[in-house]
């Protein structure tokens, strides 16, 4: 689903009360007062009904008669939406995203590399160079050389021609860009060197070696990002699943220092 940032007043009204709603300001089962909404926006209610057809395609919110618009669970959510994703980073805890992206990367980008060494064309090898040289030659501008990463990574679950594990990209791709973000930054050391035996080891074929320099390559974006974190903000499994359930349940701490947008 496409991103709605910059497009208008009806997407700004989309940004603002999703944005709420994943933060927690508007809580699970929370009833949306609409009025008070269009008083504050300054917006239509024709404007409002069409942000909230929209939210309601994310799984944010539903209605029902005699009870109105409400925020759904978040076990409701597309949490594959770009828009969901983005909105989580740039929530309080941004660090429930990026434990879940590095999970499910653990588990796809491997067998990728594995399948894409046994399948992959000339096209795909000459994407996954390309893309290679373009994160070597943007190492100064952290938005290009985000940009050249996802390309990369893109290209490799591509190369696997399996068009399930390309959909990966789905969720794999916003999530991965914002990730990027954090880390190109900051003084994140040259990508290029931990990428190239995975593109050795495709361009080789064998499987085994791709696998396992996509483990290493991993392991080296974890190191990445754990030095560009906060370490006030670094969470354990379980510290992060109960902040889930807090927001779940519309129980979590109300930002004190966040003024509604």
């Amino acid at each position: 689903m496409a991103e709605y940032v910059g497009r208008g007043l009806h997407g700004q009204i989309v940004e603002k009360v999703g944005t709420r709603i994943v933060q927690g300001r508007l809580r699970v089962g929370e009833t949306l007062d609409m009025t008070s909404l269009i008083n504050e926006l300054g917006i239509s209610q024709t404007v409002l009904r069409e942000a909230v057809k929209v939210l309601t395609a994310k799984g944010l919110v539903d209605a029902r008669q005699k009870r109105g618009t409400f925020v759904r669970p978040r076990e409701d959510w597309n949490l594959l939406d770009a828009d969901v994703i983005r909105w989580q980073f740039d929530a309080d805890t941004p660090e429930l995203v990026l434990r879940d992206l590095a999970e499910l990367r653990l588990i796809v980008e491997p067998a990728a590399a594995r399948l894409a060494a046994e399948r992959r064309t000339e096209e795909d090898l000459t994407a996954l160079e390309t893309a290679l040289a373009r994160m070597g030659e943007t190492s100064g501008d952290p938005a290009e050389a985000a940009e050249a990463d996802l390309a990369w990574h893109r290209a490799l679950l591509r190369a696997t021609h399996n068009e399930l594990l390309q959909r990966m990209d789905v969720f794999i791709g916003p999530a991965l860009a914002e990730r990027d973000r954090l880390v190109h930054s900051a003084e994140a050391e040259d990508p290029v060197p931990a990428h190239e035996p995975v593109l050795r080891a495709v361009r080789d074929a064998d499987p085994s070696a791709a696998e396992e320099a996509m483990r290493a390559l991993l392991a080296r974006a974890d190191a990445d990002l754990a030095r560009t974190a906060d370490p006030s903000r670094t969470r354990t499994g379980a510290e992060a699943d109960e902040d889930r359930s807090g927001r779940d349940s519309g129980h979590g701490t109300e930002p004190e220092d966040r003024e509604a947008p």
